[in-house]
């Protein structure tokens, strides 16, 4: 291998090609067998999966910004399936299968990186709930044990064990955790989606969906309007704005969530990091850089703007679980936005309007559910409405049948 890559760097002339990663903007067909609003991970997933397993290939994807650039721009890449309810559990456990074989079907580097996460117990009541979620982990095919403060502090050598008073006494060590390059895996979907034929119309806003008796029959646009058979809606931060223009009401609340990232670092922590007291979690990336994440806002706006406050309070937490972290100098701080429903879990599968397919309230949990998301929902268009087994119980109805899948502290940071 060495000697390959020496004899490819001395050449004079380079192989290229001259197909691009994605066909110029064309105009917009009259009509379109499937149209996805939102050009996300969740968007072009969708339509990759009913292009190469379905067939279907008269589709439109539109964005009103650029491919990739809301929450798929937004988030801090982390893949993980060490839920709460047997029904989160299956789902992203099938969603990491997913994500490991992404690169060879793609032809196309996500920088997958299993890595493990790793949640600190601080309290009894902790270390209790870590175990039943250990077990329901275990049987449903996910890596998840419950490790003592000897095996955490082996794992994590520069760990404060007692942080803010509160120390550190078990973990959930979830070995299956990993991380990938989110626009990578955004831009994978959407190159191998537009070589199979699928439209994709970045700086596209929707403005409009027009319903006549139960059925859209149109999508209104900047561009113009065009008629469809199905729409999919997959827009995260904007769901409950996009569904009324349907005439649909979500149950769904909008809060911003910050993230920020330090100047590169030696290398020092290879597995994801959160406190289930303090709120935070800490990771390295592959460049050495340190995110810090937390919980989303305490209100309700349509804004991704960031704020010194959640800084200082997110920073003072990290520096108690790393103290030396004092002394690193932040590089970029961000925002993205989380439509939360009150379970704390997705809405997927049907609407009241008879053609119209949700993908929304994933607050927190879209990004490591993108692969599963967009199979299961390829699924459900292509069948006409058969709603597929794993995303049943996730169905907007379940508000209304008091059947909801209570995922509140899944993730020890924003819940």
């Amino acid at each position: 291998m060495p000697f390959g890559l020496l004899k490819y760097g001395l050449k004079h002339e380079y192989p290229f090609s001259d197909h691009a990663d994605l066909p110029s903007n064309k105009a917009l067909k009259p009509h379109y067998d499937v149209v996805i609003i939102g050009g996300g991970g969740h968007g072009v997933a969708t339509a990759y999966y009913l292009a190469k397993y379905h067939g279907i290939t008269n589709v439109a994807i539109l964005e009103k910004g650029y491919l990739g650039g809301g929450n798929t721009a937004r988030n801090t890449a982390v893949i993980r399936s060490n839920y709460m309810t047997s029904e989160g559990v299956k789902f992203y456990s099938e969603s990491v299968k997913l994500f490991q074989k992404l690169s060879n079907e793609f032809d196309f580097n996500i920088m997958y990186s299993r890595r493990g996460q790793l949640t600190l117990a601080h309290t009894d009541a902790t270390v209790r709930a870590f175990r039943q979620r250990a077990e329901v982990n275990k049987h449903f095919g996910g890596k998840t044990e419950l490790i003592d403060a000897q095996q955490v502090k082996e794992l994590v050598p520069t760990l404060n064990m007692n942080p803010a008073g509160l120390p550190v006494l078990k973990g959930l060590w979830h070995m299956d955790g990993a991380t990938a390059r989110h626009d990578a895996v955004a831009w994978g979907y959407a190159r191998e989606a537009s070589k199979r034929g699928v439209e994709i119309h970045q700086l596209t806003e929707v403005q409009d969906v027009e319903v006549e008796q139960g059925k859209v029959t149109a999508v209104k646009t900047n561009r113009g309007t065009v008629q469809c058979h199905s729409v999919v809606q997959a827009v995260a931060g904007h769901s409950s704005v996009v569904a009324a223009m349907a005439g649909i009401r979500l149950p769904i609340v909008t809060y911003p969530l910050q993230a920020m990232v330090t100047q590169p670092f030696k290398p020092f922590l290879d597995p994801l990091v959160s406190s289930s007291a303090l709120h935070c979690y800490v990771q390295q990336t592959g460049r050495g850089e340190i995110v810090f994440g937390g919980g989303s806002d305490p209100y309700p706006l349509y804004n991704t703007q960031s704020t010194l406050e959640l800084k200082e309070s997110l920073l003072a937490h990290a520096i108690e679980m790393f103290p030396f972290m004092a002394n690193l100098k932040l590089m970029r701080q961000w925002a993205g936005l989380t439509d939360m429903t009150s379970d704390y879990s997705p809405i997927m599968g049907l609407s009241p309007v008879q053609n119209y397919y949700l993908d929304a309230g994933w607050g927190t949990w879209g990004f490591k559910s993108t692969p599963i998301c967009g199979k299961t929902m390829a699924q459900l268009v292509a069948s006409q409405g058969k709603v597929p087994e794993l995303i049943a119980p996730f169905s907007l109805d379940r508000f209304g049948r008091f059947q909801q899948v209570n995922e509140m502290g899944a993730t020890a940071a924003s819940h």
